[in-house]
């Protein structure tokens, strides 16, 4: 009766806010743990790359001048098992002497993996293929490796997400504002029994994580979908129309002109920019650009950049090209998206917040649930009932 009679108490908005709330979160429950949990082991990537990497992120200075990055380049292609080649999608260089150089390739059956190579010797330090395991866990979060339906599953799931967070702070939002709310709304209580605990770890960290479970959430879904992608673009003021790739002059094949050695280009790049650590080519098709595209900035990661500049310079002359500024803002827009999505948007602060809120998020299918199954299980007599009434 007590039940029938708060249920009539409620408007019809939020009787349909609650129902999406509940049905939805069980309907999509086990997909979007799998989601936010693989999106979880990747926010700390670059820090355990750079700590599977050891010691062959550093040598030992020689009174020499460096391999030309070319020579480098050609030997880590042919380094594939049994002789098959390596692809390398980009190089990077660092800022610091001490550091070697970096490249990322892939080949079979190792797949995706991270290549250091001492700059003046040559010697390949070490093939680092932990950087296939978050290619793999990247792949599961936006498509549990399935092509096509898979990507489609993960974003129905997004959509869904999206929906669950701002329906749950709908319920959370106390009607009456006052100590007690405050404590209900605010804390958990420990000491209380399982249900208490398991309903405070729902809507309590719920309520801390949901400004950037949004974050993540709609930035995952502007990456999936790219007309979303290309309006958010537009938006800021950039234009997506065409990669940047695509509008770069070409290499002239029919001409006796020789390209600019890598390094070279590279030191320039350093002298330009004294506040830069780091500098990434993509070299993936290079014999066919007429430029050299890198992105140098404070720190290059597996998919983002700290404070990054985008610099075209022509293949052979040095000089720089100059790029439309809303393409180059466009690929600005791209790379906050990545870091407000991957959580590289603050530093170390960014990632734990991040990796903090990817538990939390993991979590809130689970405790929801367990919310769910408890009220089922509680089922009051008429009598208990009746006294309450009275």
């Amino acid at each position: 009766m007590m039940k029938e009679k708060s249920k009539k108490n409620k408007s019809l908005f939020s009787r349909i806010n609650a129902w999406l709330h509940l049905w939805l979160g069980i309907f999509a429950g086990i997909i979007l743990v799998f989601v936010a949990l693989t999106g979880t082991l990747i926010v700390y990537c670059d820090e355990i790359l750079n700590m599977t990497a050891g010691d062959a992120k550093y040598i030992q200075v020689e009174r020499k001048e460096k391999l030309p990055a070319e020579k480098l380049m050609s030997m880590v292609m042919h380094s594939g098992p049994k002789g098959k080649p390596t692809m390398v999608s980009d190089i990077a260089m660092f800022k610091d002497p001490n550091r070697s150089v970096r490249f990322r390739c892939f080949d079979r059956p190792g797949g995706l993996a991270y290549v250091y190579v001492n700059p003046y010797s040559g010697k390949i330090l070490k093939k680092d293929h932990t950087a296939n395991f978050f290619y793999i866990v990247a792949h599961l979060h936006a498509a549990f490796m399935i092509h096509g339906a898979g990507s489609w599953i993960v974003d129905i799931a997004t959509i869904i997400f999206l929906i669950e967070l701002i329906s749950g702070i709908i319920l959370w939002w106390p009607k009456k504002w006052n100590k007690h709310t405050r404590d209900a709304s605010f804390k958990i209580k420990w000491k209380a029994k399982f249900k208490r605990v398991n309903y405070d770890l729902h809507n309590v960290l719920g309520f801390y994580a949901s400004v950037l479970g949004l974050t993540l959430t709609i930035t995952g879904l502007i990456i999936a979908f790219q007309p979303v992608s290309k309006a958010t673009v537009k938006l800021f003021g950039g234009n997506a129309d065409k990669p940047i790739q695509k509008i770069l002059p070409k290499a002239d094949k029919d001409s006796l002109r020789k390209a600019q050695p890598i390094n070279v280009v590279f030191a320039n790049e350093f002298a330009q920019h004294p506040e830069k650590k780091a500098i990434q080519m993509y070299t993936f098709k290079l014999k066919d650009a007429g430029t050299y595209y890198m992105t140098v900035a404070k720190r290059i990661g597996l998919k983002s950049a700290e404070s990054p500049i985008i610099s075209v310079v022509d293949k052979y002359t040095g000089t720089s090209v100059a790029i439309n500024n809303k393409v180059l803002k466009g690929q600005y827009i791209d790379n906050n998206v990545w870091q407000l999505h991957m959580g590289t948007w603050m530093g170390q602060l960014g990632k734990l917040c991040t990796f903090l809120c990817g538990l939390i998020c993991t979590s809130l299918p689970i405790t929801g649930l367990l919310v769910w199954i408890g009220k089922k299980k509680k089922k009051p007599s008429g009598k208990q009932i009746n006294l309450a009434n009275n």
